[in-house]
């Protein structure tokens, strides 16, 4: 009995074991998480470490110093570049692993090696798009015309290997523990996987198929009024009458009948409207210290761990202070003893749709400039844990790749839905590319002259990089590849099979718009129109709303001995042009006698608001849901049938509210009555105090707008507890702090010029990505109440400061 006893123990232990080290759907293996000597136990961190180490790492050349101050940003001091940027990769992977493997095999199409067959269509979908073919062409162009990025590139990915190689399964970051898998060896593709990914963030949007539509049912002219090829009202980045001092080339012709007249039943992915960033400097002439004044807040979704790593490079030629993306060498956006920069979309037309013709249904060939083409084909090789790897054939045609064929997209994966079956995609993303020299270059600058050369290297995503020096320069340049293009193409979709609709080449980068010193005394951007209407090339029919930018520009105008504190409110400035713009005519439109107590009551509210999101705001949350169900009851009649069609822009919905009162636009279609004006108005209202009536109770604290907007930054992958908790602030999508429920500024940062250079800024995270660490989001805090953190720019390794809290000594010896 004993024994049977024992036999019967040792079973269950035997199973157990199992069990608790096998992965079950999305459950980890609990024995392995739950290991204390190599589960999630050994990822919590102290918040203090030992003053001072030493790492002997193999790969370095020579020795390089890292001191690491109150928030562990790391400051690099190296003898050489090869050790910058290994260094550089080895200090990032330490801190943000699991995020730069996450995103690479995210844009490569490679999730289910880890998650298993439910990722398979977003897989096929990514590898579809191009995502890692563009890449491989990222690494061919580097290899065969610029050997010095591939050498920074490479410096950077033994860094990272460096790090990897060092791990014990007990040391890899908890996210690798959870989904029960190892990090791999990095390469110069996963760079270029990360910046690919920027493109598809920053310009992946299409409207073709939506306009295809419209055109179709409207005609040219109606489509034309509703959705002009340049706003009504606009304050571009370069101001209106600069002139351009080069001579163009020739502009291709619009050839006859361009648009493939073809009804599409896909639902694309659309720009989102008042989602952007906001860039600016002023001159000396305008600043309390007689030195430029420059401003950067990128806003993007933001995630935990954060979007950026802030890092100082130092080695001989360079000393710069930034941040970086993690998994890619260089400063994106920061500063130098000379000079500052900083990004914000551009928003250019890179990316068109043509409808492809095949001779027969095996696809071997398409028509193109009146003959048959051969088609490439391209295999896929998708790995999926747990399955067999699973091949997937692409073809290719000269414009890109079809990324689904009729009848052969998968219906039940969201993302699908934004993809016509049997066209091909023209996208600057499959274009190599030498970005990361752009950004070398720029971290090296001592003047105007090395930003205008920098810039020339760079294609996408499409940039407005502004500039400002100690020797009193500062410039905006919209820049990037731009496709040369007829005025108007890619508005619709496009015939394939006709060459006049190819892209043309490019403009030359000489010829980017930019402005130099302007007599304003400030440039700025805020994704608006890149120029007015005289400039002579084609960038994009639409582009961000022009409130941000206008509201920047008004300040910017009447502000004079402008400092920090100036430029930082600014920043934060909740006001909104779009209530200034239309708000007193909604009031005027409502007749009160029709309201409740309550709608009276709100509707005072909103009436004596100031138009500032501001947190505590009542009438924010009352007019952000009325402005919004307005354009709904507007438009959604004739716009948001069957046949998906996109509505107008935010500025159009203005201009006829304020401009055309009898507009046919008003009258609901599907009703007997006709609609006017007024009566959207008013009943767009109502809708609003009922919705937060409904969900928030009657009108008290739970209405104010921090509370409905709900802004949080969550975990990349979605893992609960990993996120923030909500944030009480203001801002929104028509104000300068476009501040959204998840998406905003992503970086915060401003730089006062002079002798020496003076930084400020702060991100919505932390520089670890080990939720763990105490440095995980301790910014969010600062973050949120619109503050900055004072940067240390050291000028040597023995510079000696109370902020400087670790040093760490890497050695190959």
């Amino acid at each position: 009995m004993r024994y049977l006893k024992a036999l019967g123990f040792t079973l269950i232990a035997l199973i157990l074991t199992v069990v608790l080290n096998t992965k079950f759907g999305d459950t980890p293996p609990l024995g392995k998480l739950l290991n204390p000597f190599r589960g999630f136990w050994q990822n919590a961190e102290p918040r203090h470490y030992d003053k001072e180490n030493t790492l002997k790492i193999r790969g370095l050349k020579g020795t390089v110093s890292v001191a690491f101050d109150e928030r562990m940003v790391p400051h690099i001091f190296a003898n050489n570049d090869y050790d910058l940027y290994f260094a550089q990769g080895y200090i990032t992977a330490k801190d943000r692993l699991w995020q730069m493997d996450f995103q690479t095999r995210f844009a490569a199409g490679r999730l289910s090696e880890v998650v298993g067959s439910k990722a398979i269509e977003l897989d096929r979908y990514q590898r579809r798009m191009g995502m890692a073919y563009g890449a491989e062409n990222m690494i061919k162009v580097i290899a065969e015309k610029y050997p010095e990025v591939g050498k920074i590139t490479d410096a950077y990915a033994d860094g990272v290997n460096a790090y990897i190689n060092s791990l014990s399964p007990a040391e890899y970051p908890i996210e690798f523990k959870i989904l029960d898998y190892k990090p791999e060896k990095w390469t110069s593709l996963n760079s270029a996987l990360l910046l690919k990914l920027m493109s598809a963030t920053l310009a992946g949007g299409s409207d073709e198929f939506y306009m295809s539509n419209i055109l179709k049912k409207f005609g040219p002219d109606v489509t034309k009024n509703l959705f002009p090829d340049y706003p009504f009202r606009e304050d571009p980045i370069i101001p209106k009458g600069t002139a351009w001092d080069f001579k163009p080339l020739e502009i291709p012709k619009a050839p006859d009948n361009p648009t493939s007249m073809q009804n599409s039943s896909i639902r694309t992915k659309q720009k989102v409207d008042g989602i952007g960033s906001n860039n600016w400097a002023v001159s000396g002439s305008k600043s309390a210290s007689g030195y430029p004044l420059l401003e950067n807040d990128p806003h993007l979704d933001l995630t935990l761990p954060a979007i950026w790593y802030q890092i100082q490079l130092n080695a001989p030629g360079v000393n710069v202070y930034g941040v970086s993306i993690p998994g890619s060498p260089c400063v994106i956006i920061g500063y130098n003893q000379k000079v500052a920069w900083g990004v914000t979309n551009v928003g250019s037309d890179v990316l068109d749709w043509y409808n492809i013709q095949f001779k027969d249904a095996s696809h071997k060939e398409y028509f193109y400039d009146n003959k048959w083409n051969s088609v490439k084909q391209r295999i896929e090789h998708i790995a999926i844990r747990g399955g067999e790897t699973v091949d997937d054939t692409v073809l290719y045609t000269h414009h890109g790749p079809v990324v689904y064929l009729d009848n052969k997209k998968p219906k039940k994966f969201s993302k699908a839905a934004n993809v016509p079956t049997g066209h091909a995609l023209r996208w600057i993303a499959h274009e190599g590319s030498p970005d990361v020299y752009t950004f070398h270059l720029l971290n090296r600058a001592k003047n105007y002259a090395d930003y205008r050369k920098a810039l020339t290297y760079y294609y996408a995503p499409a940039q407005n990089f502004a500039f400002a020096s100690v020797d009193n320069y500062i410039a905006i340049t919209p820049n990037g590849y731009f496709p040369l293009k007829w005025e108007g193409q890619g508005k619709f979709l496009l015939d394939g099979s006709k060459p006049e609709n190819d892209w043309h080449g490019r403009i030359p980068a000489e010829q980017n718009p930019t402005v130099k010193n302007p007599p304003r005394g400030f440039i700025s951007s805020a994704n608006q129109s890149s120029t007015d209407q005289t400039y002579p090339y084609y960038l994009s029919w639409e582009f961000g709303s022009y409130n941000r930018g206008h509201r920047i520009n008004k300040r910017l105008t009447v502000m004079n001995h402008a400092t920090v504190d100036s430029i930082r409110s600014l920043q934060n400035d909740n006001y909104s042009i779009l209530a200034e713009d239309i708000l007193p005519t909604l009031l005027h439109a409502v007749n009160t006698e029709k309201l409740s107590a309550t709608e009276n009551e709100a509707f005072n509210l909103v009436k004596d608001w100031d138009k500032f999101y501001n947190a505590d705001a009542i009438g924010a949350s009352i007019f952000e849901i009325w402005q919004a169900k307005l354009g709904m009851e507007i438009w959604n009649d004739e716009f948001g049938g069957a046949v998906p069609m996109r509505m107008p822009s935010r500025d159009r919905t203005v201009e006829l509210l304020l401009n055309e009162p009898n507009a046919k636009w008003y009258d609901n279609v599907n009703t007997p009555q006709k609609e006017t004006r007024q009566d959207l108005v008013l009943h767009s209202f109502k809708f609003s105090v009922d919705s937060l009536q409904r969900k928030y109770g009657s009108i008290g604290k739970s209405w104010q707008w921090a509370n409905v907007k709900h802004s949080h930054v969550p975990h990349l992958a979605k893992i609960a507890g990993f996120g923030s908790k909500t944030l009480m602030n203001g801002g929104s999508k028509s104000s300068v702090n476009a501040l959204g429920e998840t998406n905003g500024p992503s970086w915060r940062m401003i730089v006062a010029l002079g002798k020496p250079n003076k930084g400020f800024g702060v991100f919505p995270g932390g520089e670890s990505g080990n939720p763990g660490s105490f440095f995980y989001d301790n910014l969010i805090d600062t973050w949120t109440n619109g503050k900055l953190n004072e940067l240390l720019f050291m000028n040597s390794k023995t510079d000696q400061s109370n902020h400087i809290k670790k040093r760490t000594t890497l050695t190959n010896n």
